[in-house]
Order: C-alpha cells, then structure tokens, then sequence
C-alpha cells in the first residue's frame, strides 16, 4: 500500500472559454458603449465561410449558447447543426442584464410603461433604430474583418426585450440577417407600433419576395402572464406564415413546462436548429 500523498495543485485559476475573446466598441451615434463577445468554431472555414448567430443580452446567455453549439454541432449530418461563429453584444457590467437594453431594444417609447413589473422605473426608451444601425454599420463589418462569414446565413437571437427587438429588426429592415429568433419577444412593450411595422413588411415582401425565416418561441407558463405576450406570438407566427408564397417562413413553438426565463436553453437548443441546419 503506497504512503505517497496524491499531487494536488491547489492554486486557483479562472475559467476561460477556448477560441473566444471580448472587446469594447463605441457606437459613432450615441457614443453608446458595448462589450463584443466572439467565439469561433475550432476548425477551419468551409469555401463558403461560418454561419453566425449575432446574439443579444450577450452578458447573460452568450456561454450557454456557444456551449450548446459546441456540443452538438460536431455533427452536422446527426444533429442538423453546422458549426458558426456567435457574437455576443452585451455592455459593461458584471450582472447579466444592463438598463441600457431598455433604450436599445425598444423601437419607440412607451409611456404606458413608467414602471417596471417589479416597481422599478423605466430608463429611457426608444433607441432600437441606432441599435440597428450601429450593428449593420459598425459590427458587421468589424466581424467580418476578423472572421470568415457566410453572409448569406446571419441570425439574430433576442430574448425578451431582445425578441421585440428582433421583431423590430425583421420588419424594418428584413435583408439584415437571414434568419429571426425572438423568444417570448415583449410585443406588448408598444403593441400598436408593432402592428403597423408588420402591416408595412408584410405590404413589402409582397411587392418584392424575400427568403425570411422567423422562429418565435415562449414558455408554457408565460401563457398565464398578465401581458399575453405567448398568445401574442403565436398569433403573429400565424399572421406571418399566411406570406409563404412570398419567401417568409414563420413558426411558434411552446415549451411545455417552462416559464419565461426557463425556456431559454431549451429555446437556444431549438434556434440552433433552426438557423444552423446544413442546406441541401
């Protein structure tokens, strides 16, 4: 029996993510700061480049959805994922979320909602057209300076506000990405603005067709929340699924059992199909 005491190095040393880095970028308009979080597959770029989910609160699910990728996307003939490239867009702070989405996400200001759910006060609101440009403008170009992008296929993922967002991004401006994933989006955030950006995209696809793919997704328990924004969704899907035959292809999918904070690794997991499923 050996009396040797096992070698155990008890220096602590932090966790980092292999092939990711983080850098701070200044928007021209506004001068409003973000923290850009990238991570690239570990092996090299197919002649067409990386798919690339460009993926909003990157503060809070940015880990969850590279890992998730990570793990199944090895292979793409099993599992209907193909490695890309994930850029998170998040801001300076150690929490996971910051006020700053307010002012980014929100397409126009609502003064229905001074307050938040839990009492709080709002912050400014009404700078998701910025937000737009400096990502088309500033972002872009930067991540395909540095990366190999394919793009023909870019995806955005929002949650919550970030899915109003997304919404938003969709309808003013279809041709940015070529895939939408807006979970449990807040529509009732200015559900009436809302309204007249859809009626204004769907009159657009009409007169000139373009390939948009839409997956909106929401926890079975947000059903009962008193802003109906499950309903709500569910219901756009179906609005929008009625414009197949002019290149738009829009779905809902439930999660049974999860609420709105819940549904976010399922809803990851399911977007990763959606948008990274190697073309015929």
């Amino acid at each position: 029996m050996s009396n040797h005491t096992p070698y155990v190095d008890m220096m602590r040393r932090s966790v980092e993510l292999p092939h990711a880095e983080h850098w701070v970028m200044r928007s021209r308009v506004g001068q409003r700061r973000y923290r850009i979080i990238a991570a690239q597959p570990m092996g090299p770029a197919p002649p067409s480049g990386y798919p690339v989910i460009y993926l909003l609160d990157g503060n809070s699910v940015f880990h969850t959805m590279v890992e998730t990728l990570r793990l199944q996307c090895h292979r793409p003939d099993k599992t209907g994922i193909l490695p890309a490239v994930v850029v998170g867009i998040g801001y300076e702070t150690e929490g996971q979320y910051a006020p700053n989405r307010f002012y980014d996400y929100t397409p126009y200001p609502n003064m229905k909602f001074k307050n938040k759910l839990d009492g709080g006060s709002v912050p400014e609101q009404g700078g998701a057209a910025e937000f737009l440009q400096f990502i088309e403008e500033e972002l872009k170009p930067q991540i395909e300076g540095e990366f190999n992008i394919d793009r023909r296929r870019q995806t955005i993922f929002g949650h919550s506000l970030g899915g109003l967002f997304t919404l938003y991004a969709m309808f003013a401006k279809p041709q940015a990405f070529s895939c939408y994933i807006a979970g449990s989006p807040s529509i009732h955030w200015n559900q009436e603005y809302l309204q007249e950006l859809e009626q204004r995209f769907v009159e657009r696809v009409k007169e000139e067709p373009y390939p948009v793919r839409l997956l909106l997704g929401a926890g079975e328990f947000e059903r009962s929340h008193v802003t109906g924004n499950c309903i709500s969704a569910s219901q756009l899907a179906e609005r929008l699924a009625l414009q197949s035959g002019y290149g738009m292809h829009a779905e809902f999918k439930e999660f049974e059992g999860e609420g709105h904070l819940s549904v976010l690794p399922v809803l990851i997991s399911r977007a990763l199909r959606f948008a990274l499923h190697p073309q015929e």
